[in-house]
């Protein structure tokens, strides 16, 4: 009988079979990612190509023309940040409260599964529902009319089951080891929340923030439907019961309603305006996570 043990000929087969499978699905997902990243830097080139030459600072900081040529977009401009800084204000405490107590306090029973359930629902509602809700409360029940306090919280409205959804996921991903550590240390629910739970889970809820912050400045459905298609004509109006057209719906106006002679013009400076402020939104968010790294390595 002869020493060692013969190779199975239909073992052979079987690796080599899923060795090909293996490198025919990495190549798949290489050829995939390649052409999204692609397109991805393509269309950013060609918005921002078309805009952003034909920046000034009198366009940034000028006021809008109805019927000659040449106008800013300064108002729309300052009320986009006023209406997403007010936004976030509202947002993320209320968000990230809720959140940690649905990841840490509330009790597991049918109503809090109910309870999620909505939250995920609310979560992909299409934002015009929230800009007739806005409608609702503020036009119609507070009649307040088209304001910026009014758009503020109604896109808060649309960011809370986000930031809901995004912060209980991040406290309920860090490892039970870490919180049953900190008790066993002697720390109470709370410390353990502020200085254990909450500093390892801050990249999953800043990049949270970081999305809708960015959803926030592009909105426009919202912001028609509840702080108008106008501006008070001051360049630094903080006065929180004007107007508050911001620049995605002023894009949208000149695209569609402006008579101005150099609508497009105006259209493509301001997508490239658009587009760049969203993207520093994502490098500014990504400053903490940065620094939060370096802390805990």
């Amino acid at each position: 009988m002869a020493a060692g043990v013969q190779s199975n000929p239909f073992a052979s087969s079987r690796k080599s079979g899923n060795r090909l499978k293996n490198n025919l699905f990495t190549g798949l997902v290489w050829t995939v990612g390649i052409c999204t990243i692609i397109f991805i830097i393509g269309l950013l080139f060609l918005i921002l190509e078309k805009g952003m030459p034909k920046l000034s600072i009198d366009f940034l900081l000028g006021l809008p023309d109805e019927i000659m040529e040449g106008g800013g977009i300064g108002p729309a401009l300052f009320n986009s940040f006023y209406v997403l800084i007010i936004s976030l204000v509202i947002s993320v405490p209320l968000g990230m409260a809720a959140g940690i107590y649905l990841s840490e306090f509330a009790p597991d029973n049918k109503f809090i599964g109910f309870l999620r359930v909505c939250v995920e629902g609310l979560a992909s509602v299409p934002s015009i529902i929230f800009g007739l809700f806005g409608i609702v409360l503020f036009v119609e029940a507070f009649d307040v009319g088209l304001t910026i306090i009014g758009g503020a919280v109604s896109l808060a409205f649309l960011n809370l089951p986000v930031l809901t959804r995004v912060t209980e996921e991040a406290i309920r991903a860090v490892p039970q080891e870490m919180k049953h550590a900190s008790f066993a240390l002697g720390g109470t629910h709370l410390q353990t929340i502020r200085r254990v739970l909450i500093p390892v889970a801050l990249n999953g809820i800043i990049t949270g923030i970081c999305l809708v912050a960015g959803r926030a400045f592009g909105e426009s459905a919202v912001i028609i439907l509840t702080a108008g298609v106008t501006t008070s004509g001051v360049m630094w109006d903080f006065n929180l019961l004007s107007p508050g057209e911001t620049l995605a719906v002023h894009l949208w106006y000149v695209q569609s309603e402006a008579i101005v002679p150099d609508a497009v013009e105006i259209a493509e400076k301001s997508a490239a305006v658009l587009v760049f402020i969203v993207l520093m939104i994502n490098l500014l968010f990504r400053i903490p996570l940065w620094l939060n790294a370096r802390k805990t390595r």
